[in-house]
Formats: C-alpha cells, sequence, structure tokens
C-alpha cells in the first residue's frame, strides 16, 4: 500500500508536504521521499528507509535542504520514490502508489524491444516509478502518456507528479480502487490520499478526483485534463482496515462505517440465534476496535480492552521483514489486563482473517493470561481470493489463505467450485469451513460479516465496490 502528498503554492510548500506526508505513515512502512521544485534551483529530492523508524525522524531539518513552491511526498511499501526524471516531456518528480500485476511484461514489451532501459535496484528488481515514468515517456504530452500507462497496468495506479513549469499533474486509478483528493486555502492548492491531512494544515476540500480523471494543479487553479471513468470500484478495505479513522472516501466516514458495521454484525448473530453468551466484546486493536464498539452497542454486551498495544517503542507490528518477527513484535506489544481477562468469556472483533497467524497468536495469549473462550468475528466477509489490485493481504498465492487451506484440506481442489457455499455461514459447507478454523485457532466460535452486510455499512452500492477478495469478481 502507500499514500502521497503534495503542495503547490506562492511561496515555499515544503512545510505543507512535509506534515502532510507524515499523515500517510498508516498506510505504508518501509520507504518515504519527498521532491520540490524551485523555479531557481530546479530539482531537488531525498529518500529514505522507514522500516525501523518513523517517517518525521529521518527528515529532520528538511526545511534548511529542500525549497520549493511545488512539492510531493510518498510512503510506500514497494520502491524507493519519488524519482526525478528527464524526458522528452522535460525534466519532472513523480511518485506512485498502487500494484502493477504484468510488470515483467511491460519491461519485456515497451522498454527491452523499444532499446530503452531502466536501472536493476539492489534486489535484482525494477523500480515500479521508474518503470511507470518510462511508459508515460513514450507518449507527447503527460495527459496522454498517463491515460494509456493506465490502461497498459493490469493492477492499479495512482499518479502524482511535478512538470517542470511549476504544476502538479494528479491522475487517480481508472476503477477508482484508491482516492485523490484536492484541497485549497488562500496560498495554494494540495492533492492527497487523505483529506483529513489537509484539513489539519488550513485547506478545505475543493474535489475528489473520480475513476481515472487527471488533473492540473497550480495554485491558483485547478484544469481537468481528462474526465472521469463511467464505473468505480473503490477499494472496501478503506473503510474497514486501510483507513484512519478520520477519513472520508466518497464521502463515507471511516469510523461511522466501521461502528455501523459492528452493529450490523451483532444483528446477524442476534438473528442467527448464534449470540453467545460472554462477559465482554473487545476489537483486535487498532482497526477491529471500532468495529467490536459497533458490536456491543447493538448486542448490548459491556465493551472493554483486556489488553493494550504497546506503541511508543513498536508503533507498528509489521516492520520487521520476516513473518516470524512480525509476529513476536505483535505479542511483544500485547500487555494485558488480567482482571478482563481471567475466568471471562470474550468475543474479539477483527478487521479481517488473512492467514490466521497473528490471529492465532493473539488467541493463545489470551489463553495464557486465564480466558475461559474466546470468541472471533471477522469485520469482513471470509478471504478467498488474494489480492491483485492493492496488494492488501500481502501473499503470493490464494493458498496462503486460511480459508483456501482449509477448503483443501476438507474437499481438495474439488472444493474450490464451491466458494460461495464456503463463505456463506448457513451453508453446510460454510458451517464445516467455520468450524475447522475454530480448530485451527483454537477458538470458541467465529463468524464473518456478510458483503451484504458490509456493502450496508459503506453506504454505497455493491457495483461501486472492489469485492475481489472474497467473491472474485473484478
Amino acid at each position: 500500500m502507500g499514500g502521497f502528498f503534495g503542495a503547490v503554492k506562492k511561496s515555499n510548500a515544503m512545510l505543507e508536504v512535509f506534515f502532510g506526508t507524515d499523515y500517510h505513515s498508516h498506510l505504508g512502512t518501509r520507504s518515504a521521499g519527498l521532491a520540490c521544485f524551485d523555479p531557481q534551483e530546479g530539482f531537488s529530492r531525498k529518500i529514505h528507509g522507514i522500516a525501523n523508524a518513523p517517517f518525521r525522524t529521518k527528515f529532520e531539518g528538511i526545511m534548511t535542504e529542500m525549497h520549493g513552491c511545488a512539492a510531493i511526498g510518498c510512503i510506500n511499501d514497494t520502491n524507493p520514490q519519488p524519482l526525478v526524471v528527464c524526458s522528452q516531456l522535460g525534466t519532472y518528480a513523480v511518485c506512485f502508489t498502487g500494484v502493477i500485476q504484468n510488470k515483467r511484461e511491460l519491461v519485456e514489451k515497451y522498454i527491452k524491444k523499444e532499446g530503452s532501459q531502466l536501472s536493476v535496484m539492489s534486489d535484482g528488481h525494477v523500480n515500479t516509478t521508474e518503470l511507470v515514468a518510462a511508459l508515460i515517456n513514450r507518449y507527447t504530452s503527460f495527459e496522454e502518456g498517463i491515460q494509456k500507462t493506465q490502461e497498459l497496468i493490469d493492477g492499479t495506479a495512482l499518479i502524482l507528479l511535478i512538470t517542470d513549469r511549476g504544476t502538479l499533474i494528479a491522475a487517480r486509478d481508472r476503477d477508482g480502487r484508491l482516492p485523490v483528493h484536492i484541497g485549497k486555502n488562500d496560498e495554494g492548492r494540495c492533492v492527497s490520499f487523505e483529506q483529513f491531512a489537509y484539513e489539519k494544515l488550513g485547506y478545505e476540500s475543493e474535489y475528489e478526483l473520480g475513476p481515472g480523471e487527471i488533473v492540473e494543479i497550480r495554485a491558483d487553479s485547478l484544469e481537468i485534463l481528462k474526465s472521469e471513468n463511467r464505473h468505480m470500484h473503490v477499494c472496501s478495505f478503506l473503510w474497514t482496515y486501510y483507513g484512519f479513522p478520520t477519513s472520508e472516501y466518497e464521502d463515507m466516514n471511516v469510523e461511522l462505517m466501521r461502528y455501523r458495521n459492528g452493529e450490523i454484525m451483532a444483528q446477524n448473530d442476534i438473528d442467527a440465534g448464534r449470540l453467545p453468551d460472554v462477559d465482554y466484546v473487545a476489537g483486535v486493536p487498532d482497526s477491529g476496535t471500532p468495529h467490536a464498539i459497533g458490536y456491543a452497542n447493538r448486542s448490548h454486551i459491556a465493551f472493554s480492552r483486556p489488553f493494550i498495544k504497546y506503541t511508543p517503542t513498536w508503533p507498528r507490528s509489521f516492520m520487521p521483514p520476516s513473518q516470524v518477527e512480525r509476529n513476536r513484535i505483535a505479542k511483544m506489544k500485547q500487555i494485558p489486563v488480567r482482571d478482563l481477562i481471567e475466568g471471562k468469556n470474550l468475543l474479539f472483533v477483527d478487521d479481517s482473517i488473512v492467514r490466521g497467524t497473528q490471529l492465532r497468536e493473539t488467541v493463545d495469549f489470551l489463553y495464557e493470561n486465564g480466558a475461559k473462550s474466546v470468541h472471533i468475528r471477522s469485520a469482513c466477509p471470509p478471504i478467498l481470493y488474494a489480492c491483485k489490485y492493492l496488494n492488501f493481504s500481502r501473499e503470493t498465492s490464494d493458498m496462503e489463505l486460511i480459508t483456501r487451506r482449509t477448503i483443501m484440506e476438507l474437499e481438495g481442489e474439488k472444493g474450490y467450485a464451491h466458494l460461495d457455499e464456503f463463505s456463506d455461514g448457513s451453508t453446510k459447507r460454510g458451517q464445516a469451513l467455520r468450524a475447522s478454523i475454530c480448530d485451527q485457532l483454537h477458538i470458541a466460535s467465529v463468524e464473518f460479516q456478510t458483503i451484504e452486510g458490509l456493502t450496508k455499512a459503506i453506504g454505497l452500492s455493491t457495483d461501486d465496490l472492489c469485492t475481489y477478495c472474497w467473491n472474485g469478481r473484478e
């Protein structure tokens, strides 16, 4: 995943871009960078790894090193960026958020065969942002280059760049899976993945790009270079997991959606007669907590926090490069409130269940501290397909998903012809899947939100949402 922030002003834009980029720290853990343009000095750029330190600590003192009327910044889990590129379109700085599934094919067809070249990083891979820039450079305008590049990409591509005219060009991905917001004030304009980032910096919302829309941004104007596409498939995980609680996507607030989602999940359990007899409802922190508050409100079961995450030294559990390290750090962060665990029947709501490894660690931790029973509710439907648009699940194959592995154990490959039944908890196959997951995770019961319930909580039509992870529909 990742996010970006940019600003173009009548004066120096670096301060806003520094803080605006920092407000996207929840979206990436690997790399961060800033780039700016000054009419007299040209382009400058700084990139740092942030795997073991927050963005702010790596860019302290940046105000004395960089200044410009136009600037961009990004935080991501992919490659170092922004990049500064010299091309037939002029010199420009560019950053990219998204996933390119057909990267190898694009390099073979459009780079090698045309006699172009790309630098290779130390890990042997091509920088995705450099590939995006190379594809854009094949055309005679940014508008055409970005549009054609997005059409070639199998995946998702948000693009933000600074031109050597001192303007910003922003493009939302063609299916609108991720957001792009524009803000303005008396000094200029900004562009942001998260709209709350610029609201804290004194900007007010001016515009939200539609799917595939491309705009050019100046301090005193906003020009639409390409109009939006008709269809949208915005990622549902923006609300359930990725989004910061204060964020809004398509005018739907994340925190309120999560309350509604939890309420719907509780009502589903009530209607099905499966509401468990528990002492407390709790959330797997942090993103599971508001879903749990909604569940507690509707079920009238007391909400509590049986354990607290210790975040001053390890603010994000997934920073270490290996899964073993991530699991260990996640466990180290869990500080129990034993009076709320020992001898208690607990229901925890998690934002999703992907592989189940970390959740099993959490459940074992609760039993080690005296829990009598642990029930789990997932704020998402069963994940049956590894995400190919945003790499949400970070898996390389469907078989790394706990649902796929369980179905294979239950019925072999023939079970994959009945994925809809396994997703539905009212069917025999759905009940068998849930019973097996309970055995694997050592839990008393498990249930998942339905696609219908999630859609209702978000408040958009199913046709406008990407539900690929759950039903394979693009």
